[in-house]
């Protein structure tokens, strides 16, 4: 049988592509043409995304209806909400004390001397968080806007008291649930169609931005994305050396079937993309899908690591280059207040950007602050995404292994040799 080449492979080499190409386009066009051929280029990166979304609604509504409907009890969910919870909140404030202690260390921006704004300040929205607005987002208004709007979140608690009263109906229920999971598969099925662009728009993704930007950008900024990713290490140590606890050497195996989710969340910085591809793996590595898909999109907004180490860090870094100094206490405060507000806007398009102007304004920092590192952003963006990506996928792998969940490595072998054969009879079929 020919050996396929794996997928990641071909998405490695489209982003290399990509940053040759955008340089290319840097260097012989001016600012002007360079920016409206980036903007046709980007098309097909902005078509990808737009495609992952519009499935990501009825893929979390259906998977998380299916896996609740098949635990049988409220107090089963329960559990696992509760267990889900407990490391989201934990992972969290590891990572915004993270993002807090390395950027006192490293002092990112204490070289960078920033001109006090003009009172005008930046122009961006910052939007004031209560506790009030994070509980009454949780409940949607209606399903049909929250699925159109891509609100996981809402999406998750209408699913979770559908799947519940699915459940409870018995065997009136099984004709529902059965189409339900006939949905889900669909929407699986969708997905991999979806997924055979995703070279394509990382090699968009990567032209548009290296030729409007170029090079430049990224040695500008050299010393603030240094430090940033290399915090982003420290905490993959950290996850993984949490993940090596509960799940021994297999957090090895795991770490090697999320690599193509891994770099298709740092080509595109989008978390979002990622998500079908963190499904199949973790299938693959034997979390029961009944697991998977009530985690991951609670991860989706309740989890996002890579984005909690960057709130602290990026709001330090700014503070520190307008040469403001903030006590400890102060630090300490903002950490909370970060997460609290961070977890009230999941699911907006660079959300951390939102929670960074908020907390500015909250802390009289000036917000113009944000606008300088706001040209390297999606630099950035692409390492918190593909962080998020790690963060879930383990969450999802330990939760799992706390509820029993978690296949053994023979018969997660057995369970992925499966999915292989699928995977070539579709291609069979396809050809």
């Amino acid at each position: 049988m020919k050996k396929r080449i794996p997928p990641a492979i071909f998405i490695f080499i489209a982003m290399l592509l990509g940053i040759l190409v955008g340089y290319l386009i840097f260097s012989h066009l001016d600012k002007a043409q360079a920016k409206e051929l980036a903007g046709y280029i980007s098309i097909a990166s902005d078509l990808f995304l737009r495609l992952i979304k519009m499935v990501i609604a009825p893929l979390v509504f259906s998977t998380l209806v299916v896996g609740i409907a098949h635990m049988g009890d409220a107090k089963s969910v329960g559990r696992i909400f509760g267990k889900s919870l407990a490391w989201f909140f934990i992972a969290s404030l590891v990572s915004l004390a993270l993002g807090m202690i390395m950027a006192n260390l490293l002092q990112p921006g204490a070289g960078v001397a920033l001109p006090p704004p003009d009172a005008a300040g930046a122009g961006l929205a910052t939007g004031k968080f209560t506790v009030k607005e994070f509980f009454n987002h949780l409940v949607p208004k209606s399903i049909v806007e929250a699925m159109a709007q891509n609100e996981v979140l809402q999406v998750v608690v209408f699913s979770m008291f559908f799947g519940i009263a699915l459940a409870s109906l018995g065997e009136r229920g099984k004709h529902l649930l059965a189409v339900i999971d006939d949905l889900s598969h669909t929407m699986l099925k969708i997905t991999v169609y979806v997924m055979k662009f995703a070279p394509v728009a990382v090699f968009a993704a990567m032209a548009a931005t290296v030729a409007v930007n170029g090079l430049e950008i990224l040695v500008s900024f050299a010393v603030f994305m240094r430090d940033f990713y290399f915090s982003l290490v420290l905490l993959w140590a950290i996850l993984i050396a949490v993940g090596f606890v509960f799940l021994k050497k297999r957090i090895f195996r795991l770490l090697a079937l999320i690599k193509e989710a891994f770099l298709l969340a740092f080509a595109t910085a989008s978390s979002e993309a990622a998500y079908p591809k963190l499904l199949d793996a973790l299938d693959r590595f034997g979390v029961k899908r009944k697991i998977s898909s009530f985690v991951m999109p609670m991860g989706y907004s309740f989890n996002l690591d890579g984005s909690m180490i960057y709130c602290t860090f990026a709001t330090l870094f700014i503070a520190q280059a307008y040469g403001i100094h903030l006590p400890i206490s102060t630090q300490i405060t903002m950490m909370l207040v970060l997460m609290l507000t961070s977890k009230g806007i999941a699911g907006v398009p660079r959300a951390s950007l939102v929670v960074i102007a908020a907390t500015l304004h909250q802390f009289n920092i000036p917000e113009a602050g944000l606008l300088v590192i706001l040209g390297i952003d999606t630099f950035l963006d692409m390492g918190r995404s593909a962080t998020n990506a790690v963060g879930n996928s383990i969450a999802s792998a330990v939760v799992a292994k706390w509820e029993g969940g978690l296949l053994s490595e023979e018969e997660a072998a057995r369970a992925e040799a499966e999915i292989e054969q699928e995977a070539e009879a579709t291609l069979h079929n396809e050809a």
